[in-house]
């Protein structure tokens, strides 16, 4: 949902019924609003923010790993690769669009970034949050790999890789704490703190803001984020069709999604895994 009011347009993940988890339509719902910000010369500044009481749940794996049978997100045996690299490349590069706009955009999370939520999150220029929400991406654990990469851009290797390998989501106390996100608020005071920046913003002319944010984002591409991106949605994709994740697919099928996902992140050793 876009709207766009004195210099600031908003940008909403309007599927609150889902936790805006993302289906089959929302990366290209996304590029498309980011477009037309990009291109509305009234907008200094978007903010990007949830429906409801969340951000964005990740993609809607529910549907993908409950359906018996191939799916966008798993294809049967044998699988090929460039199939699910392109199509998870589609949904990162309009994922992307968040990065190439040449508006400053702030992410205003009001609920948990999960997943694939954490992806778009990340994708932003800042990032206020709620302090008890939470952010993390869970299926680094089994059947997944964060396709936008960018944990690593913003955390540097030690703290990556903590959120990487245990797969944990913290709440957004601890993600100010440690780097990942600028500020965190009590829920009552996010507009406020996103209004005030929003304001200290949109004074600035239009060309000085995608000057900043060009010069910003080109030391990252100049370290290889297009590369780290590339192995990131092959790897996504081998996740998901590795032993452990056909595994985690089938159990899904006979207990749910639900039961499979609380199974993976227990803490326990990953049930059916052979390493």
């Amino acid at each position: 949902m876009y709207e766009s009011n004195d210099r600031v347009a908003k940008i909403t993940l309007n599927r609150p019924e889902r936790l805006n988890a993302i289906n089959e339509t929302m990366p290209e719902d996304i590029a498309s609003a980011f477009g037309h910000a990009s291109n509305d010369d009234s907008v200094h500044v978007v903010v990007l923010t949830g429906a409801g009481r969340g951000f964005c749940g990740g993609y809607d794996l529910k549907a993908f790993a409950e359906k018996p049978g191939a799916n966008p997100g798993i294809q049967d045996m044998p699988w090929d690769a460039m199939i699910d690299y392109n199509f998870m490349n589609r949904c990162t590069q309009n994922f992307m669009s968040i990065w190439r706009c040449n508006k400053p955009v702030i992410a205003r999370i009001n609920g948990d970034a999960v997943a694939g939520g954490s992806d778009i999150a990340l994708c932003c220029d800042i990032i206020i949050m709620n302090e008890t929400a939470r952010i993390g991406y869970p299926p680094s654990r089994v059947w997944g790999c964060p396709t936008t990469a960018m944990w690593v851009y913003r955390l540097g290797l030690e703290k990556a890789k903590f959120m990487l390998f245990t797969g944990d989501l913290i709440p957004g106390r601890k993600a100010e704490e440690i780097g990942l996100v600028f500020q965190s608020v009590p829920l009552k005071e996010l507009d406020d703190t996103v209004l005030q920046l929003t304001e200290r913003i949109m004074g600035v002319p239009k060309n000085q803001l995608m000057m900043m944010k060009m010069m910003v984002n080109q030391a990252y591409e100049n370290m290889g984020l297009a590369s780290s991106q590339t192995i990131a949605m092959l790897f996504d994709g081998i996740a998901r069709h590795s032993p452990e994740g056909v595994q985690f697919k089938q159990r899904a099928q006979e207990v749910g999604f639900k039961q499979a996902v609380a199974e993976r992140d227990s803490g326990e050793p990953i049930p059916g895994s052979r390493n």
